[in-house]
């Protein structure tokens, strides 16, 4: 549970139906099973204990009496078992039956949350057993000894970890137009449970999963879903035990249908408070709620849900193509958005041969075509210097002319060395001054072209290097227009190869698949036997650990400690544990002493849900003090 992680399970044991001895001992087994899991809360289904099935049978006062002595059994069997756990079973109460999910722990019968919404519709006939749930808790004698509360307003918190908050509903509650779960969500619940006998017919698998996984991102929370399987009569349905967990609109585990699969993951709860957090229009309202506490030991908990190593590029190919595609979009629609606002006709973007100015040339284009100008009007400039290479300047220039754009070439040395020499800067020293000197020196042109041609400025740096302050101050740094201001270096790649699969032109196609194998520099300092000598990842690191960094402590809300956990499950086999370490704490050293040039970015669209933009995601004081974060880094170097 360390860093916020419950281990959830959702179980579905072969039941009998009217048998609620046998069913009791297959929940004990089940509930075995999962403690040797390590499992804490776990979850099974609706009226598990009797069968869901069960008819008219559920009138008969042999078959409550004995559900409900099955009850106290299931229950004592906790004890000593560190888990939340719920069952299903009929209770009668105040000469109402009601259908009821029991939470029970370390012996003890928390409370019981009733059914709300009772289908009686097509094959569900319900409401002639069951009563409607009451909302506000009432207190229900089970025994002569044992009272306990009952109401669909019961929330079950650990004294040992408050933060958590489970809540419960069953079934059809969440297939109806206002669901329990949302009221418990604004009363605080970020754990939804349901206990559920969801008959299975053609199609309702795909529709039941979105409705899990919808209503996860709606509430903000982690949702498991247990519902009856094999074991229930057919005698006119069919049931699948279709158990699902979700997170936050992400399905984190799913059965194997008509198989009663137990399913296990683990919800990340500070991942979904800091998601409420950040959310200003969640607005949480206890109103009738009751809080159970029940105790829970602290534990370890080995995470078995994916890492996502690469979480800004989708995994899947079709998924991917589709992202790309709408990104490329979304940045050429800004960009046409504000050549048309300006009545600019002219475009002014330097052209590297690497991977950044490529995509921003890519987007102008579109831009270009979308407003109905001629591509003549991007001014697309190369301009070599000490560094270029034969590679990347053929690879600029074949670029700019498959691409039917208006080519320049203004070679820098000769006034850089103008300006080494009115600053006392000797060209052998290849300081951060030689490298600055000549960034400078192509915005100058670039800002000037664009004056004489009555143009804009395209900016081409990418996300992940304004995240690291990778960029000269009124350099690169600088633009009328950042077109890639809010793509990351990862996706950056995958933008560039989409567009070489899709572009049908075997030329252009050939040069961006040689940009793409093209080492990421800015070749400031001189090549060494005609190739690139200064590689940007071998001085600020890895691009995919560091835009893994940007997301979760953008993203998420994740403090170091918790980033690092998360990098070595993700980049296990690939980067040793030192070398992770190594990275992070440049990456949030580098961080906090760079916002100040975060602090004056230019325009840009906002294209994913990370963004550094000063005027939208990214409000943050130049002068931010990074030592809270480094003295957790310092924690694990001490491990």
């Amino acid at each position: 549970m360390r860093d916020g992680y419950i281990k959830v399970a959702a179980v579905t044991p072969k039941v009998r139906v009217a048998d609620p001895a046998y069913n009791g001992q297959v929940i004990f087994e089940k509930i075995r099973e999962a403690e040797e899991k390590r499992a804490v809360v776990v979850v099974f289904p609706e009226l598990c204990i009797t069968g869901y099935s069960c008819g008219d049978l559920f009138l008969q006062e042999t078959l409550l009496k004995s559900a409900k002595e099955e009850l106290l059994k299931i229950a004592a069997d906790t004890n000593g078992k560190n888990m939340l756990v719920f069952v299903g079973l009929p209770i009668s109460w105040n000469g109402n039956l009601y259908n009821v999910a029991a939470a029970l722990c370390q012996g003890r019968i928390l409370g019981l949350v009733p059914k709300t919404h009772i289908p009686n519709y097509n094959e569900f006939y319900e409401a002639r057993h069951f009563a409607k749930g009451m909302e506000e808790p009432v207190e229900v004698r089970l025994t002569e000894e044992i009272t306990v509360p009952m109401g669909s307003h019961l929330l079950f918190s650990p004294e040992s970890m408050p933060e958590l908050k489970v809540g419960a509903e069953i079934c059809e509650d969440v297939w109806v137009a206002n669901p329990p779960s949302i009221s418990h969500a604004l009363a605080g619940a970020n754990l939804i449970v349901n206990l559920s006998a969801s008959d299975e017919i053609t199609g309702k698998d795909i529709y039941r999963e979105s409705l899990i996984t919808g209503q996860s991102a709606r509430l903000l929370c982690g949702y498991v879903y247990a519902s009856a399987g094999e074991g229930e009569s057919t005698q006119d349905v069919v049931y699948s035990a279709h158990n699902m967990i979700a997170e936050n609109g992400s399905l984190l585990a799913s059965a194997k249908r008509f198989c009663n699969e137990s399913v296990y993951s683990e919800i990340d709860i500070q991942k979904i408070n800091a998601e409420r957090r950040r959310m200003s229009t969640f607005e949480g309202n206890p109103g009738t709620y009751r809080e159970v506490i029940f105790p829970l030991k602290l534990e370890e908990t080995t995470l078995t849900r994916f890492v996502d190593p690469a979480p800004f590029v989708p995994g899947r190919l079709e998924e991917r193509q589709k992202r790309c595609e709408e990104i490329l979009m979304l940045q050429s629609m800004g960009l046409k958005k504000r050549l048309e606002h300006t009545g600019c006709k002219c475009a002014v973007i330097g052209i590297s041969g690497g991977l950044d100015s490529t995509l921003a040339l890519l987007v102008t284009v579109k831009a270009f075509d979308m407003a109905g100008i001629d591509r003549k009007g991007i001014k697309a400039v190369t301009m070599p210097g000490f560094g270029t290479t034969d590679r990347t300047y053929d690879n600029a220039v074949n670029l700019i002319k498959c691409l039917n754009a208006d080519f320049l070439e203004v070679d820098i040395k000769d006034a850089v060395r103008v300006h080494f020499r009115d600053i006392g800067q000797e060209e052998s020293c290849h300081d951060v001054t030689y490298e600055n000197g000549q960034a400078r020196e192509r915005t100058q042109i670039l800002m000037d072209i664009a004056n004489k041609e009555n143009g804009m400025v395209i900016g081409t740096g990418d996300m992940s290097e304004l995240a690291l302050g990778w960029a000269t101050y009124n350099g690169d740094h600088m633009s009328m227009y950042g077109v890639n201001v809010s793509v990351p270096k990862t996706l950056v790649r995958h933008l560039v190869q989409y567009y070489a699969d899709t572009c049908q032109e075997e030329k252009l196609e050939e040069i961006l698949l040689d940009v793409l194998d093209t080492p990421v520099s800015p070749e400031l300092l001189p090549p060494e036997e005609g190739k690139i000598s200064q590689k940007t990842e071998d001085i600020v690191g890895p691009y995919e650990l560091h835009d893994f960094f940007l997301y979760h402590m953008l993203r998420s809300g994740f403090g170091p400690k918790k980033i690092y956990r998360l990098a070595l499950k993700a980049f296990e086999g690939t980067y040793e544990k030192d070398v992770i370490l190594k990275w992070l704490k440049i990456f949030v050293r580098r961080f906090f002493s760079q916002q100040f040039k975060r602090s004056c970015l230019p325009d840009g669209p906002k294209v994913g849900t990370v963004a550094v933009s000063p005027r939208g995601d990214l409000r943050m004081p130049s002068d931010a003090s990074g030592n809270v974060w480094l003295a957790q880094l310092a924690e694990l170097e001490n491990l």
